[in-house]
């Protein structure tokens, strides 16, 4: 009697909708595409009254002027800070000023109150660009039969007047953008797909070899 087999599951590779990366642009295995904009924080509550009016005025004119479609993505993790008490600690065993070292233990002892009762989160804000095969035409509908390279050159040529656009808007309401290569895309995917408390940051992704699984 032949024993059954269990059918073949699918592997990571078949989970993750990840065709390729290259340079600034993340292909999909619908061959799809987009360009991550990541933006850095701004404390709202630090500015004036007029300042928080003057820049709800100017992201919402920003809002309203795109001439197509943007994704808006908030990532929040909880951060860890236990490299920061390390380093802290290491700073207050060589201080030879009584004064100072007990302000920095009572500073020290101040950050670790504030994590034992509050969650202290990291958060990350991007804006993604989309790219859809259809803007290519006619061929567009069965993009998949188009060379990776060739879906990858016309998705630059949709994505770039629209990523200067969108920096130029973002200057002028003065948060800083920046265009995340393959490089920081990567560590992005990486921490999402293996999430981990203490962080961790891969080497150039220049010095991996891809593996691809099969079923046989």
């Amino acid at each position: 009697m032949k024993k059954p087999t269990s059918p073949v599951k699918a592997t990571t590779q078949a989970f993750i909708e990840i065709e390729d990366v290259k340079d600034d642009i993340v292909l999909l295995k619908d061959f799809s595409a987009n360009i991550v904009i990541e933006v850095g924080a701004v404390n709202f509550w630090l500015l004036s009254t007029e300042e928080q009016e003057s820049m709800i005025y100017a992201y919402g004119s920003l809002l309203n002027s795109l001439s197509f479609p943007v994704q808006i993505l908030v990532l929040s993790k909880k951060m860890n800070i236990s490299s920061y008490l390390e380093f802290l600690n290491g700073k207050i065993n060589i201080l030879r000023d009584e004064t100072i070292k007990k302000r920095m233990t009572s500073y020290q002892e101040f950050i670790k109150n504030i994590v034992k009762k509050n969650t202290v989160l990291e958060k990350r804000f991007f804006f993604v660009i989309p790219f859809n095969p259809l803007e290519m035409g006619v061929s567009g509908m069965n993009a998949r039969r188009l060379s990776r390279e060739y879906v990858i050159s016309r998705a630059k040529t949709s994505l770039y007047p629209k990523r200067d656009h969108l920096l130029r808007l973002l200057a002028r309401v003065g948060l800083k953008p920046n265009v995340m290569e393959k490089q920081s895309l990567m560590e992005l995917f990486y921490e999402l797909y293996n999430p981990a408390p203490t962080g961790r940051q891969l080497a150039p992704v220049e010095t991996y070899t891809d593996v691809v699984l099969t079923s046989g």
